[in-house]
């Protein structure tokens, strides 16, 4: 039994001061965001558009005052303070959680600051500019086109399916050992 109660101890020690290099991951996606964001506002006109695989992924320089999908862009500018709130809201609580996290859920970490710089990009564009710059635009022809989005959108969405994929595959086996 002391065995597995020292094991228990070990697996889930929390990250601690580990949490520094989640962090610097977090700021490279955010470093990498910021650059993307600003090459192509100072580069492209708003709704000016380049090809870059025809006719699947173009630039497409575009302002979203909305949340993922322009949820609520047009609901009136008191949404660019509530998206930023809860941007920063969820940043701080990553921040925090991140040195929590057991070590061993390596996974999970590598989510969480994948979260943490997608957050903290947007974040900032929304108050420097009142909106986030997008210039990704993945389509088919003239037939389908998903939402424009940026590298933060990325971070953000990959990083979940990390929190997510750890939550139903690892999240039980850390708990059991």
């Amino acid at each position: 039994m002391p065995n597995s109660s020292k094991n228990l101890s070990v697996t889930l020690a929390p990250n601690g001061k580990l949490a520094t290099r989640y962090y610097l991951l977090a700021a490279f996606v955010l470093v990498i965001d910021q650059i993307s964001k600003y090459f192509f506002n100072t580069r492209f006109e708003l709704g000016e558009t380049m090809d870059v695989i025809a006719p699947v992924l173009n630039w497409t320089l575009a302002y979203n005052y909305g949340a993922a999908f322009s949820f609520m862009a047009d609901a009136g500018g008191w949404q660019k303070w509530f998206f930023a709130g809860l941007g920063l809201f969820v940043s701080v609580f990553i921040i925090t959680y991140l040195r929590q996290v057991p070590k061993s859920a390596h996974l999970l970490s590598f989510g969480l600051a994948l979260v943490l710089g997608g957050a903290i990009g947007n974040v900032i564009d929304r108050f420097i500019h009142g909106y986030v710059i997008d210039f990704i635009h993945v389509h088919y022809a003239d037939v389908w086109h998903y939402p424009i989005f940026n590298i933060a959108d990325i971070g953000i969405c990959v990083g979940m399916a990390f929190v997510v994929i750890d939550m139903l595959f690892f999240e039980a086996k850390r708990k059991q050992e």
